[in-house]
Order: structure tokens, then sequence, then C-alpha cells
């Protein structure tokens, strides 16, 4: 068995580690289960793949019309996908 984990596994990883937190998120501010959003996430050159690649996943899961990876964001909130910290910004459509 081989137990390499490639960049893409990896991606994948990350994906789904950003998915848990945003919907984390979700729940906290109090967004209904069928509420419809936009995301913008600080661009981090390690996570850029993952959610670049991943993206589709991530907009099904979260559900996100979009995601936008900027290049600074002010204070947002701050979630953590495997020792990275990103700052996002998550609104209502």
């Amino acid at each position: 068995m081989d137990i390499t984990v490639t960049p893409g596994l990896q991606d994948e990883g990350n994906a789904r580690e950003i998915v848990n937190r945003i919907q984390k998120i979700r729940k906290e501010t109090g967004l209904e289960l069928t509420d419809r959003i936009a995301v913008q996430i600080e661009e981090y050159e390690t996570l850029k793949s993952a959610i670049i690649n991943f993206s589709d996943y991530i907009c099904t899961e979260i559900l996100a019309d979009n995601i936008e990876i900027v290049p600074q964001m002010q204070s947002r909130t701050e979630i953590e996908v495997n020792d990275i910290t990103l700052k996002v910004l998550i609104s209502k459509n």
C-alpha cells in the first residue's frame, strides 16, 4: 500500500478543512441551511491550489455562489486550516 501524500491529496484535504471551517462560521452566524453565500478568502500561497482546484466542491458543500481569492483583507473572521491562519469574509446573497 502506497501512503505517499501527493499534492492532489494534500489539496483535497485542505479543501475539506476549508469546508469544515466555513460550515462552522455559517452555523455560528445563524445562517439558514438553505442560505446562499459569497466567500472571499485572503490569498495564501500554500492553500491557493486547493481553493482553485476544488472550488466547485467547496462551493457545493457550503452553498456558495462564488469563492474569490483576494490579495489582502482587513480584519475579518480567521480560520485555521492545517496550521495556516486565513482571513475569510462570508456574506449572504
